[in-house]
């Protein structure tokens, strides 16, 4: 995506690229969510097996982790994307490119500037 000439074209770019780099956040901020879920889960099943004084701790602690964690997620998700996203080639600038054309029909239909 090349780069805007016009003022008004560098602000829609710029925030299009902040746009798309929250999504960006979020997605590294989900794997890292799915790793630690299912490490926590394995925990959860290993004590399970292997009972030890602490079992009754770790299950609590890691269950209201879980759940604490998935509320953020979500919030994180509302925030970033509102929608469906598809990965596919190209993706970052179809995003950024939408969010340009968004912000620019909001400013031309903006009846009080």
């Amino acid at each position: 995506m090349s780069k805007p000439t016009n003022n008004k074209s560098k602000q829609a770019y710029f925030k299009a690229k902040e746009k798309v780099n929250h999504v960006k956040i979020f997605y590294v901020h989900l794997v890292g969510y799915l790793i630690a879920v299912g490490l926590m889960g394995y925990n959860i099943y290993y004590i399970h097996i292997y009972t030890s004084k602490y079992t009754n701790f770790f299950t609590w602690f890691n269950s209201i982790f879980i759940v604490a964690w998935t509320v953020f997620i979500v919030l994180h998700w509302r925030w970033a994307i509102k929608g469906k996203t598809f990965f596919s080639k190209g993706w970052e600038a179809k995003k950024a490119k939408k969010y340009i054309e968004k912000q620019s029909t909001k400013e031309e239909t903006t009846m009080w500037e």
